[in-house]
């Protein structure tokens, strides 16, 4: 029997009302499929802020405000302009998107019923979340490479994915696409610890302040609650990666050639200080925290359309 506290999940024989058994290669597979729909277009939809997040971290005097920017971008370029670098966001932030749901709900059943049936929930969901953000970031790495050269680099280097794909590979083989791996794990790691187990957590509060079982809502109510879970999640999650982000975009614009990673990070922390690496927070977090939200929104109202349960309050 479970101990208080541990995690208790539904046997791997119990059905949503969709009639998808629950945590099985089909339920694995929609909640894949959920996260590419909850990831990739957010992402996509909040490229007018990353761009100039991006641009502002690698140079703080470029613009003198998000607005002046967008103005001054519209002006020279148009709507495309404002958008720049949504191809590449499109694509691997719904491959990000596949991995980082997908296996962290196969990560949180695999360890919190079979390996360690009687963990502490948050523990579960801490380990379960950081596995499937590690994983999920070798499908990110590459594409998110070229949206930061892209996005980074005035003339752009690239006008599109498939251009930016081309010139780093020819120059620096595919080597050059995963060059900020590390400091992308160490920024999305503790961003998807903080964002799942914050998220669940909070969404158990939630109900157990309300005072009623999550079953006696219904699916707007739920999906509701996942959304103000989402928000609150959000801003922690921006908070926590921060400074990883700032040394990403700097990495991926500012990296000389044979130059290794830990120098690189040495040489342009000397350059920003620590202060620097806070570049950009404001937008961030309101970047960060709407799309969080929505994309706990999105991800559980595709689970309720099949009939499977929301995130969290069990």
């Amino acid at each position: 029997m479970a101990t208080q506290g541990a995690t208790q999940m539904p046997g791997r024989s119990s059905k949503g009302k969709g009639g998808i058994e629950l945590y099985s290669p089909t339920y694995f597979a929609a909640c894949t499929l959920g996260g590419i729909i909850a990831c990739g277009p957010t992402h996509t939809s909040v490229t007018p802020l990353d761009l100039v997040k991006c641009r502002r971290q690698v140079d703080p005097k470029i613009y003198t405000s998000n607005i002046s920017a967008w103005r001054s971008i519209f002006a020279k370029e148009g709507l495309r302009g404002v958008f720049f670098g949504w191809s590449p966001t499109f694509v691997g932030y719904s491959f990000q998107g596949a991995g980082k749901y997908g296996f962290y709900e196969i990560f949180k059943n695999f360890y919190g019923e079979r390996l360690f049936p009687n963990a502490n929930k948050t523990i579960v969901y801490l380990g379960a979340s950081a596995s499937a953000e590690f994983l999920a970031d070798m499908f990110l790495c590459p594409f998110e490479a070229i949206k930061v050269r892209m996005q980074t680099t005035l003339p752009p280097f690239a006008n599109n994915l498939r251009q930016g794909w081309g010139i780093v590979t020819r120059k620096e083989g595919y080597a050059g696409l995963y060059k900020g791996l590390y400091p992308l794990w160490g920024k999305q790691i503790p961003y998807t610890m903080v964002k799942f187990a914050t998220f669940e957590t909070t969404v158990n509060y939630i109900y157990a302040t309300l005072g009623k079982p999550k079953e006696s809502y219904n699916s707007l109510q739920q999906t509701g609650v996942s959304f103000l879970g989402g928000y609150i999640a959000g801003i922690g999650c921006a908070v926590i990666s921060h400074p990883a982000d700032v040394m990403v975009s700097k990495l991926n614009a500012d990296r000389q050639p044979g130059e290794s990673g830990g120098k690189a990070m040495a040489r342009i922390y000397g350059n920003i200080g620590f202060r620097g690496l806070w570049n950009g927070l404001p937008v961030r977090i309101l970047m960060i925290g709407t799309l969080t939200a929505f994309q706990w929104l999105i991800y559980d109202s595709f689970k309720v359309s099949l009939g499977l349960p929301t995130t969290g309050g069990h």
